[in-house]
């Protein structure tokens, strides 16, 4: 097995070319993978050297987080937090303290597990991909990335170098929650991210709710332009939530749950979400 750490995208992209090469960012799935001989890679490429890849940095538009930051990194950063607490909830979620030191937003995503904590919360956070590509680079919405368990819409050679999130601005509020069987350090059974902001009479002006755990991949719910915006927020307009958040799932059986209880955990838990995010909004 060949090891590179690699300076410069391209030389990254075009070492992915190479015949079992894997990508090596924290390396919290891949080296589970290979102690257990899950993977038997001919390259690992370690992403760590390139730039940018593990900074947090305000820009103009939001923020930068680069797809290796660490999750204690991006946990810790006090005025990341204060804007998009939901977000690092959901990435304070992933692992135990020793987990937190390596794993990635990145990775995460990449690993393109449905259930994976972080990615209902950047997908709700309307979360852009910035890409890599044998060209240059390329941007996406995080909700293009996963397209089934362990799939992804990357192209041979791609790899993600950081994310996008816009900036949280006027009265917003987001919040991730999910349940596990366990009280840390499990798989989700279900997740579910929300972000929304009011205009000045307190109506819904943006609204986004994403589920994690109940389908092939995350689920972002369909017409909230329509049913939510412009409205004050209501017991009556939760409900019309926890019914879209039914009737969008497709879940398993498995031993974490049901189809029947994990469409009805789904349906809780937007409405637990929904109200954090809005108290959220409303402190601002």
């Amino acid at each position: 097995m060949e090891y590179f750490a690699p300076t410069q995208a391209s030389e990254a992209t075009a070492l992915l070319k190479k015949e079992g090469a894997y990508v090596l960012a924290g390396g919290t799935d891949l080296l589970v993978k290979l102690k257990s001989r899950m993977l038997k890679p001919n390259v690992v490429i370690d992403l760590k050297a390139l730039p940018k890849i593990k900074a947090i940095e305000k820009t103009t538009s939001g923020w930068w987080i680069g797809a290796a930051t660490p999750c204690a990194e991006i946990t810790e950063h006090e005025e990341l937090t204060k804007e998009w607490p939901g977000v690092c909830e959901a990435l304070g979620l992933i692992g135990s303290t020793q987990i937190q030191g390596r794993a990635s937003l990145g990775g995460n995503l990449c690993n393109a597990s449905p259930a994976a904590d972080s990615v209902p919360a950047v997908i709700a956070a309307n979360t852009i991909c910035v890409i890599a590509t044998e060209n240059g680079e390329r941007e996406d919405l995080v909700e293009n990335i996963v397209l089934s368990p362990g799939v992804t819409s990357l192209k041979p050679g791609e790899f993600i170098l950081g994310f996008k999130l816009p900036r949280s601005q006027g009265r917003s509020g987001d919040s991730y929650l999910r349940l596990i069987p366990r009280t840390e350090m499990d798989i989700a059974v279900v997740g579910v991210g929300v972000s929304l902001s009011l205009d000045k009479a307190g109506n819904l002006e943006t609204i986004r709710v994403c589920l994690g755990a109940v389908a092939p991949r995350q689920v972002l719910l369909p017409d909230l332009q329509k049913t939510c915006i412009g409205k004050q927020p209501s017991e009556e307009l939760v409900q019309t939530l926890v019914e879209l958040a039914r009737k969008a799932c497709s879940p398993i059986n498995d031993k974490r749950g049901t189809v029947d209880y994990r469409t009805t955990v789904a349906g809780v838990l937007t409405k637990r979400a929904f109200k954090i995010a809005l108290e959220r909004a409303q402190a601002k």
